[in-house]
């Protein structure tokens, strides 16, 4: 097929929700347009990663003709693209015969026709066509795609205790050297004194603890194995397993609200409009005015439309259509709710779907839409069907109560009554979908039965406000619904004349086919012909549930020391009343909000305030945050970062990982992130711990979290619990290991110095490969499973959890202490082995080798607080290992003096020396200064 065409396509971006390009038809193609779809036409390749322009999509064959457009269809909604790397991005055109009405196949004329291609024609990368054909052709290739222009390669995260346990290694390797060189040094620097220093480095390479990093790693595993097989917390996955030991670590938790601290799952509660509301408790009566408005409808229509009996049965039950009411100045219950529920129907991005099973479930990307659309099938009108073109409502006349409303559905279809009066059919000429931007969606559509035509509109206050018709009830009423906790929209109408449509739909293409701000362009076409003077019809209030125990697994976070921020899109006043409810904000806490700042004055104001009001909760929203961060970023962390919490609103997904990177890189704290859609990816990754739940709006949070819950709740298990143990476990390991090294090393300097400075090995061999691993590895490991208190006790003291954000369990003076301690065994053992001198140096081997594995068994003994099976087996197993190995090893042992009860009691008294101390110190300070958790015990 050729086709003399120009395609323009505007320069790569990552913005996946806007593209601005045009085709240009300069001539027709030689072929009907129809044969595209034949043998003759070119599918895409399913195994490619480029950008296509498709130029022909077949239509589906549910598809209802439409006869004021043109425009081929895209497949039925209900086969929407879905992920799969098998397709190229795409561009659709909407139109390729704009002069022609009725016929998509009709030959176009010879003048150029442009035809404007938006964000609504692509088919971006990684996606595949459900239904249906197409024909496309190639915009961008390779690192131009927008899937891989918005891949961010994320830093690979390092725990703070892998980061402090390098600095420890680097000191070990500092002391090795100097341990070196000053052996060294107290030989005089006699002969080759250089090569004698690389000689000692090799003998005391033990004490840079290279197996530090495999125990450590190994008890991550372990870590991420326990908390993925609690069944407390089910569904719970490690993504991440260097970062256990982080949970243990969290001072900051920040935390988005709708799907996190909410569940996510909408219901609509309230119907405001203006003189009368209805609650969650009278939608009856919503049900009985809807049902009396179409039953009005329906008797006018059966006598005669105008005549006086349909006009008169109309007044009777003061349920005239709001056409004819409008020109009264007032219009009685019945009509306006008509007209507020006919409106919510309609203005929306569902689509009924069918399940295999038969059944009809509303799919959208809002589960705001998806809770009003259900609310209007429960009070009688239900949508029944949606293609891009037609949307086909049920009314209540129709809707018996005993029918399901799939067997309604398959009842229209069998008896082919699409157009008859039970039914609603409309037209759908544009679509402005809802963006962060505009807060707002509209769409307008031609009711098929009358023709009149009908800009509807919904979005949030902020917006909706300037745009409808001037009143005294929107916006303290939306303050209410809001200090209830409900999410709040703003229903509003406008009328259109043929005329009026016409010309707004010849001023709108000339916007969206312009290649330079195009999208500025059209939103003043839509804002000149639409957005003026709106008809308010009325104010919905969404209530978004609370997730199961959120209340107690705050108070439990605030009183382990851990400062929440909650970081939402919701206005002011909905993100105050979940604080409140949820308890974010504590009883009588002074809640200061900060909103609509605009000058340096009025932010510095604010801070001042803040300075000398620290215990107050702050809610701020994103306009003021973002001037905030811009004129006094330092200040402003400083001071918010002392507040117990944080509320930042209307915020925008790039805040949010702004406000997490700006915590980290001040404070120098730990940060934790928790969301659960998509838009709280680049918190998740920006924080030093970022949590996913796995709600309604998909996994992406899930996948791109280091850890994946299922619920807000579980957050308590895994930090107060899962994250105390891990942090607590692996200091004592890496404090363990790094001990097991130095003790060796500080024997070898011993014997070195005693025998003349002489870099002379002491231990060999098969001692020296099974200190290290059969030795002395299973013990050591064991301490992974060791803790101090019970599960219960943590949880119900979560300020234990305050002590472990200190850092003190492995600090720079507990590592002194270990290199002490260190520094005492190995010379206690080393100089009571050569005070104990036999004739053969055999014997001081074996005597000085065995001292040193009882007390490596007995120190571990010392470190455990609670005894758990493993560690009495690795310990039992590991002293028969080693007493079997003698055996097998008659180079270092020699079986008859081990045999013998002087070597029993030469070690016995060697292993008091250097342990009974030790012992005693122990039980001192635990009198003297016991730990926290030792008095709960």
């Amino acid at each position: 097929m050729m086709l003399d065409a120009e395609v323009y396509a505007e320069a790569p971006s990552k913005d996946i929700h806007t593209f601005i390009g045009t085709l240009t038809i300069n001539s027709p193609p030689p072929p009907p347009l129809s044969s595209l779809t034949d043998s003759n036409s070119t599918t895409l390749p399913p195994n490619t990663s480029s950008d296509f322009a498709l130029t022909r999509v077949t239509s589906h064959p549910n598809d209802p003709p439409n006869p004021s457009h043109s425009s081929l269809s895209l497949p039925h909604p209900s086969h929407s693209s879905h992920s799969n790397p098998s397709l190229s991005n795409a561009s659709l055109t909407n139109s390729l015969n704009p002069t022609n009405p009725t016929s998509p196949t009709h030959p176009i004329k010879q003048q150029p026709s442009t035809i404007p291609l938006t964000a609504t024609n692509m088919l971006w990368a990684n996606t595949v066509l459900a239904a249906g054909s197409a024909i496309g052709l190639v915009v961008y290739t390779g690192p131009e795609t927008r899937a891989v222009m918005n891949t961010s390669h994320p830093e690979t995260k390092v725990g703070l205790l892998d980061l402090e346990v390098n600095r420890l290694a680097k000191i070990l390797c500092a002391v090795t050297f100097a341990l070196s060189l000053l052996l060294v040094a107290l030989n005089g620097f006699r002969g080759e004194w250089y090569v004698y220093i690389f000689r000692f480095l090799i003998l005391f390479s033990s004490i840079i603890p290279i197996s530090l990093r495999v125990n450590l790693d190994m008890g991550k595993t372990v870590y991420a194995s326990q908390i993925m097989s609690d069944p407390e917390i089910p569904n719970t996955i490690v993504r991440t397993s260097t970062l256990p030991e982080e949970l243990g670590r969290i001072e900051y938790l920040l935390s988005d609200k709708t799907g996190t601290l909410t569940q996510n799952e909408m219901e609509m509660r309230k119907l405001h409009m203006g003189t009368v509301s209805y609650g969650y408790d009278s939608m009856d009566e919503v049900t009985h005015q809807l049902a009396m408005a179409f039953n009005a409808l329906q008797a006018q229509a059966q006598g005669g439309g105008a005549g006086e009996q349909g006009y008169g049965h109309a007044r009777q039950g003061s349920m005239a259509t709001g056409m004819q009411l409008a020109s009264r100045g007032r219009r009685d219950m019945s009509s306006r709710v008509h007209d507020v529920v006919l409106s919510l129907a309609l203005c929306h991005n569902v689509t009924p779907v069918t399940n295999d099973d038969g059944t009809i479930t509303y799919q959208a990307s809002s589960p705001d839409e998806v809770a009003i659309v259900k609310w209007t099938q429960s009070v009688g009108l239900t949508l029944i069907e949606r293609s891009r073109t037609h949307i086909t409502l049920l009314t209540p006349s129709s809707t018996p109560s005993s029918l399901t409303l799939t067997q309604q559905t398959n009842s229209l279809k069998k008896s082919s009554i699409a157009h008859a009066t039970n039914t609603l059919n409309f037209e759908i000429l544009e679509l402005f979908p809802f963006t962060s931007e505009s807060k707002r969606m509209g769409i307008i559509v031609r009711d098929m039965q009358s023709g009149e035509i009908m800009f509807l509109q919904k979005g949030a206050d902020v917006v909706m406000t300037k745009i409808v018709q001037r009143n005294d009830w929107l916006e303290e009423e939306t303050g209410n619904m809001a200090r209830e906790g409900l999410r709040t929209l703003v229903m509003a109408r406008k009328r259109l004349s043929p005329s009026t449509y016409a010309s707004f739909k010849s001023a709108y293409h000339q916007a969206s086919i312009l290649l330079e701000n195009r999208n500025e362009a059209m939103e003043k076409v839509v804002e000149e012909y639409l957005e003026k003077e709106l008809e308010l019809l009325g104010l919905t209030g969404v209530e978004d549930k609370l997730q199961d125990d959120v209340r107690g697994t705050i108070e439990l976070l605030r009183n382990a020391g851990v400062k929440i921020w909650m970081l939402t899109g919701d206005k002011v006043e909905t993100a105050t009343c979940i604080a409140v409810s949820t308890k974010l904000v504590a009883r009588n806490q002074y809640i200061h909000q900060v909103a609509k700042l605009k000058t340096a004055d009025e932010v510095r104001d604010q801070l001042e305030f803040l300075q000398n009001k620290l215990d107050c909760c702050l809610v701020i929203d994103g306009e003021s945050l973002q001037l905030c961060l811009n004129l006094f970023k330092l200040e402003f962390i400083e001071i918010a970062t002392k507040l117990s919490s944080v509320v930042a609103c209307r915020c925008s997904p790039t805040q949010k990982a702004d406000v997490a990177r700006l915590i980290r890189s001040y404070t120098k704290k730990r940060v934790c992130c928790i969301g659960d859609g998509g838009n709280d990816v680049s918190m998740i990754q920006a924080a030093d711990v970022g949590v996913g739940i796995v709600g309604k709006e998909g996994k992406q949070a899930s996948l791109a979290a280091d850890f994946s819950v299922t619920q807000f709740s579980h957050l308590t298990k895994l930090l107060l619990w899962h994250g105390r143990n891990s942090y607590r476990r692996s200091a004592k390991l890496a404090q363990f290991v790094i001990h097991r090294g130095l003790i060796i090393s500080i024997m070898q300097a011993v014997f070195s110095a005693i025998f003349y400075f002489a870099p002379i090995a002491l231990y060999q061999g098969w001692l020296m490969a099974g200190y290290a691993t059969v030795y002395t590895m299973a013990p050591v490991f064991s301490l992974v499973l060791d803790r101090d208190v019970s599960e219960d006790l943590a949880l119900l003291y979560p300020e234990l959890y305050k002590d472990l954000v200190k850092g003190r369990v492995l600090s720079y003076k507990t590592f002194f202490m270990w290199l002490m301690i260190s520094l005492y065994q190995g010379a206690a053992i080393m100089i009571m082995s050569l005070v104990l001198f036999e004739n053969e140096f055999l014997n001081i081997v074996a005597i000085s080798f065995t001292a040193l594995i009882l007390n490596e068994l007995i120190m571990v003994a010392l470190e455990i607080t609670t005894w758990h099976i493993y560690m009495v087996i690795s310990e039992i197993v590991t002293l028969c290992i080693y007493m079997i190995s003698m055996a097998f090893l008659p180079e270092y042992f020699d079986l008859t003096f081990v045999l013998s009860p002087r070597f029993a009691w030469k070690v016995a008294v060697i292993v008091a020396i250097s342990a009974f101390p030790l012992y005693i110190i122990k039980l001192i300070r635990s009198r003297i200064a016991p730990a926290a958790s030792s008095k709960l015990i």
